[in-house]
């Protein structure tokens, strides 16, 4: 997921939509129709983990919403040991920054307020494809495994700060809880140092940043030094880059599975690149091209932070309704797609899609969906490489202006 406004368009498909098959499929109960896979629990017990490795969780997390991969942050008072692990952080490659709710912070976890260039409190809103979150600007030291950021500037979520401009609610339905975002925050570590950059640093953008004045906000222009940034970057040695490594998942789902989150592309032993391909990206947008069924989408994306393989095609049945967010076809199908890279680099790839109603009513409600694909949210321009695609992956994403040994970033490997 990322900001609707940028070029950088990634999709969070929320939680609404897999409330829809709930209903419609009866969730709970298992069992299993004919021919259908059973559940397979392929979680293990935890390992010890390297300084640089922080353990991803794809459970049922904050609201029963499948695919959705988790990990712990640490945020604390800047240059303090203060501080306050929160739990079910959406991992998100396809977004930059942290953003947590003020309401996981205890009073304790006091984190400094940032300011605009001329000293005015700063408020973020973050628009989605189908929502968008509200809340301050703060600094904040942030830890995840042993990597520890310093002074970060973050988001913290409040629906109570100052009054919501509605140039910041004309997108969708408010995500300021964390069962509406179904998260207790978004870790955003994708390819960007900043989650607006030289966009927000050039003018103000409606919908993005707002310099406050008691109860009333509006829109500014923030240095891109002041913006919520990915703390990867400000992680040292091993701030050029993340691997999301995922196990691989039966098609009738897993009630859970465990995997890692390795910072550093080539700085240690457990992250080199080996074999991996490498598909340059925009290095403004972030995008490449997919070419799937003679259908080229220019505006493709590698995102963990969506719940499917999102794509407009006339190949596949669109789920009936309150379902329609997915592919519903009559057997699971077998496809094929060729990624290109900015650097000219081509790859191709073959994957699955499935019947999402039928695997969701028999799976029982699993919470690692390697079938689920539709055409939510993207336009004909966007193929939106959701979790499924990382299971049985490891998946890198090298950050902009970076040094790695496949050169420096922007980039996507697995």
């Amino acid at each position: 997921m990322s900001r609707l406004f940028s070029g950088k368009a990634v999709l969070w498909a929320a939680a609404g939509l897999v409330a829809c098959l709930i209903a419609a499929c009866g969730g709970g109960g298992g069992g299993g129709t004919s021919g259908a896979s059973s559940v397979s629990n392929t979680s293990t017990p935890a390992p010890t983990l390297a300084a640089n490795v922080a353990a991803i969780t794809v459970d049922h997390g904050v609201a029963g919403v499948p695919n959705m991969p988790f990990v712990s942050v640490t945020v604390c008072t800047p240059g303090s040991a203060i501080c306050q692990t929160i739990d079910h952080v959406l991992v998100d490659t396809g977004s930059w920054g942290l953003r947590v709710f003020a309401s996981q912070l205890p009073a304790a976890v006091a984190l400094p307020q940032q300011t605009t260039a001329g000293g005015s409190p700063l408020a973020e809103c973050m628009q989605f494809f189908d929502g968008y979150t509200w809340g301050s600007v703060r600094l904040a030291d942030v830890q995840i495994a042993g990597e520890r950021a310093a002074s970060l500037p973050i988001q913290v979520i409040d629906p109570s700060y100052a009054a919501v401009p509605a140039s910041c609610a004309n997108t969708g339905a408010a995500r300021n809880t964390p069962s509406t975002l179904a998260a207790n925050g978004i870790l955003g570590i994708g390819v960007f140092k900043h989650d607006c950059g030289a966009a927000c640093a050039n003018q103000p953008i409606a919908g993005a940043y707002y310099a406050c004045a008691g109860t009333s906000c509006s829109s500014t222009a923030v240095p891109e030094s002041r913006q919520v940034a990915n703390p990867v970057p400000y992680f040292g040695a091993d701030g050029n880059g993340v691997i999301v490594s995922l196990p691989a998942v039966p098609g009738g789902g897993a009630a859970s599975v465990t995997g890692q989150l390795v910072f550093g592309i080539g700085t240690q032993s457990n992250n080199g690149l080996g074999a991996a391909q490498v598909i340059g990206v925009d290095p403004s947008r972030g995008v490449f091209t997919t070419m799937q069924n003679g259908t080229s989408y220019t505006g493709s994306i590698i995102d963990s932070g969506s719940t499917g393989l999102f794509f407009s095609t006339s190949q596949l049945p669109v789920c009936a309704s309150p379902n329609q967010s997915y592919y519903c076809p009559g057997s699971t199908q077998q496809l094929a797609a060729t990624n290109v890279g900015a650097n000219g680099a081509t790859s191709a790839v073959t994957f699955s899609v499935g019947n999402a109603a039928q695997i969701w009513q028999s799976s029982g409600g699993a919470a690692a969906m390697p079938l689920f694909a539709g055409p939510a949210f993207v336009g004909s321009q966007t193929f939106d490489w959701g979790l499924p695609f990382f299971y049985g992956r490891s998946v890198y994403s090298a950050i902009e202006q970076q040094s790695t040994p496949a050169g420096a970033g922007p980039y996507f490997a697995y």
